[in-house]
């Protein structure tokens, strides 16, 4: 990442050093991704789709620690090790919108309570800003070369209401809170960097 790009990363303190934790990114390129788990204080092990897994990216992103994941159902293999790396003191990373889009958290699936009041782990908000900005003029799927990506943290925050509930009422609740502040975070990002929304 720092080869191709120059990532500026901001308030990578803020992830716990210990403990289970969920990086919670939004999502606008493809990039994005491989971005934060290169520039993370610690080392993340994403929800990635399945269809990422192809050729000889399939085995490399295995051995890094990477989750596949079918998105067309509800994937117990994914789901439980995805709460394997929690119980085990370690980092998720997941895209709480689902899939690429705008990047701006407006439409959250519930995966991300789900994992968060399940383990109990503290999220942290991550908005990285400028991988859409520029195409690259070889790879136009690919930000410029060079070019400056921020990668924002944001402070932990507990999802649940502490009462442990895990009903349906309850992750719809823990989702309410979830997206305000990973909404507020966004806000709070675009103002440190001096960037604003990017129109595709």
């Amino acid at each position: 990442m720092y080869g191709l790009w120059r990532p500026r990363v901001l308030g990578g303190w803020r992830v716990p050093a210990t403990g289970p934790v969920i990086l919670a990114v939004n999502h606008s390129h493809n990039i994005d991704g491989p971005m934060v788990i290169g520039v993370a204080p610690r080392a993340s092990h994403f929800l990635v789709k399945k269809e990422a897994f192809v050729g000889p990216l399939g085995p490399f992103m295995r051995s890094v620690g990477q989750l596949e994941v079918d998105r067309s159902t509800a994937d117990r293999t994914a789901i439980t090790r995805a709460l394997e790396v929690l119980s085990g003191g370690g980092v998720l990373g997941i895209f709480p919108e689902g899939t690429r889009g705008e990047g701006d958290f407006a439409a959250l699936r519930a995966g991300l309570a789900y994992f968060a009041v399940r383990s109990g782990a503290p999220i942290v908000p991550v908005a990285v800003l400028g991988s859409t900005e520029r195409s690259g003029r070889l790879i136009k799927a690919l930000p410029a070369l060079r070019s400056r990506i921020d990668v924002v943290f944001g402070d932990p925050f507990e999802a649940g209401d502490g009462s442990g509930r895990r009903t349906r009422k309850a992750l719809d609740e823990a989702t309410e809170r979830i997206q305000k502040q990973l909404t507020a975070h966004l806000e709070d990002a675009r103002r440190l960097t001096g960037r604003r929304a990017t129109l595709k």
